[in-house]
């Protein structure tokens, strides 16, 4: 079986609140293994029987909406994967790891979804923004919370939902793994 995290949007936040300890007992009905949640926001570590992250990605959501009545989505990454998202990210080494995240995406988009997200953020803010492999590298440099870059501006963009995490949560997660 592999290793895989769940990046769960919209849990916890804006009303669609979820125990961990439900959310964890009703993965494990669904054939999900050795399954652990981290922190209270929608991170899910857990083993499967090795497929596409997106099919992964779809039985996630599916549980959570039938189970809870929450929709939402997963951005599934597995340890491999996890580590590659940090090693490309620009700004991980250099910014602060509560300030550096990653927004990871549902699907690639196109390098000109990317350079319109891109320019239509100029100005709006000091954030710095760098293309990834189903991902967008972010370096909020003042911080996330008073930002203008937000989820939603992001997929307008991109065409596609994102959830971030920041620097420090996504090591803490790799070494969980493990």
């Amino acid at each position: 079986m592999t290793r895989y995290v769940a990046f769960l949007g919209s849990i916890n936040v804006g009303g669609n609140r979820l125990l961990m300890a439900d959310l964890r007992d009703a993965l494990e009905r669904e054939e999900f293994d050795g399954v652990e949640t981290v922190v209270a926001s929608g991170n899910v570590l857990f083993s499967h029987d090795e497929r596409p992250s997106d099919g992964l990605a779809e039985k996630l959501a599916y549980v959570v909406a039938d189970r809870f009545d929450i929709e939402t989505f997963a951005a599934v990454r597995s340890k491999q994967e996890l580590e590659a998202a940090l090693a490309e990210s620009p700004f991980a080494d250099v910014g602060e790891d509560k300030f550096v995240h990653v927004h990871f995406l549902e699907c690639q988009p196109e390098p000109e979804a990317f350079d319109k997200l891109i320019a239509d953020h100029a100005g709006r803010g000091a954030e710095k923004l760098a293309p990834g492999t189903r991902a967008l590298h972010i370096d909020f440099v003042d911080g996330a919370a008073g930002s203008k870059l937000t989820s939603g501006f992001i997929a307008r963009r991109l065409g596609c939902r994102g959830t971030a995490r920041n620097i420090r949560s996504i090591r803490r997660i790799i070494e969980k793994m493990d």
